[in-house]
């Protein structure tokens, strides 16, 4: 039942960010919506971290099946890609990189955050 409860905050939190993406004049992810919402959320103890860990947690340890979608759309326009492979193979490492450092840089800067906090 925990477990139900914690999918339905997150899911709540979903459908709030579609409907917010919905209202704005511009396009934006209502994943990303819901990301913002859900650390607006945890940021003002609104929700507690231990209101949705286990469903995260669940939702973490089963991350791979989420990109099997994206995995057969790129199948599915093989023949698209096909034609420009090599700038497909370029902006895909490219990302990656960029990604890597902007992770690293983030919890170097929250590691560093925590330390200064905890010396106080």
């Amino acid at each position: 039942m925990k477990i139900l409860y914690q999918a339905a905050i997150i899911f709540t939190l979903c459908l709030i960010g579609e409907a917010v993406s919905y209202i704005l004049p511009f396009p934006f992810p209502s994943a990303i919506c819901a990301m913002i919402l859900l650390t607006a959320a945890l940021f003002f103890r609104i929700i507690k971290i231990e209101q949705v860990e286990d469903f995260g947690d669940f939702l973490l340890s089963n991350m791979a099946f989420f990109f099997v979608p994206a995995g057969i759309r790129v199948i599915e326009h093989f023949d698209i890609i096909k034609a420009i492979w090599l700038q497909f193979l370029v902006i895909v490492l490219a990302a990656t990189f960029l990604v890597f450092l902007v992770t690293a840089g983030s919890v170097t800067l929250v590691l560093k955050l925590e330390q200064r906090r905890k010396g106080k």
